[in-house]
């Protein structure tokens, strides 16, 4: 039986999900890899935590390591008009597209290279009209809605727990500044189970916070 295809999960609402895009699609493997755009908003709520732009002293932190990684990665990176923003009208537009390499492309570009607004229908309209959809339709579909309702549940289902998220045979690999290892496992699943990485997948835990 063929492994499965590793999926990547992610939410346009995350400059590094835009930065980890631009690295994984140059992989040799990228074609093998599917994107599924989730809504990153509903993981937290499910986890119970907080995204590091809802946390005081840790949002302009988070903004800061964002444009330095941009920059020192060779990245054209502006911020939208806000953030955190509304993201389900450019992830629903993206499902609304068919998910493929080129609408995803064009929607990052649209929000994190050009810095335009992409939290209303109205706002990505000239970009649904370059896709050939019209934005009002695509974000209220109650299809596109149910995909994503789905590809969020999938996420939460794999243990998903922030977004960018590269899932190789069941394990996860998160965030843009994991790309390296990302490469490693693609290439060398078994260095997970070698020496030292081995091990730590059956390290006791010493203590836990807040009780037994």
């Amino acid at each position: 039986m063929a492994a499965p295809h590793p999926h990547w999960y992610f939410d346009f609402v995350s400059p590094f999900s835009y930065l980890h895009w631009q690295k994984l699609r140059r992989l040799p493997q990228a074609r093998d890899i599917v994107p599924v755009p989730i809504l990153f908003g509903a993981v937290l709520d499910q986890l119970g935590i907080r995204g590091p732009a809802e946390i005081d002293g840790k949002r302009l932190f988070t903004y800061r390591k964002v444009q330095w990684q941009a920059e020192h990665e060779g990245v054209p990176l502006r911020f939208p008009p806000t953030h955190p923003f509304n993201p389900l009208p450019a992830l629903r537009l993206c499902i609304a597209a068919g998910t493929t390499i080129h609408a995803i492309d064009a929607i990052f570009d649209w929000l994190w290279r050009d810095g335009l607004a992409g939290d209303t229908a109205q706002a990505l309209e000239p970009l649904a009209h370059a896709l050939g959809l019209d934005a009002e339709a695509a974000v209220a579909d109650a299809a596109v809605k149910a995909q994503l309702r789905a590809n969020t549940e999938q996420a939460l289902a794999a243990g998903v727990f922030g977004v960018p998220t590269l899932e190789i045979g069941g394990e996860l690999f998160w965030g843009n500044d994991a790309h390296g290892l990302m490469e490693t496992v693609l290439a060398d699943p078994d260095w997970l189970h070698r020496g030292e990485a081995g091990r730590l997948a059956e390290l006791p835990v010493g203590i836990r916070r807040g009780g037994a």
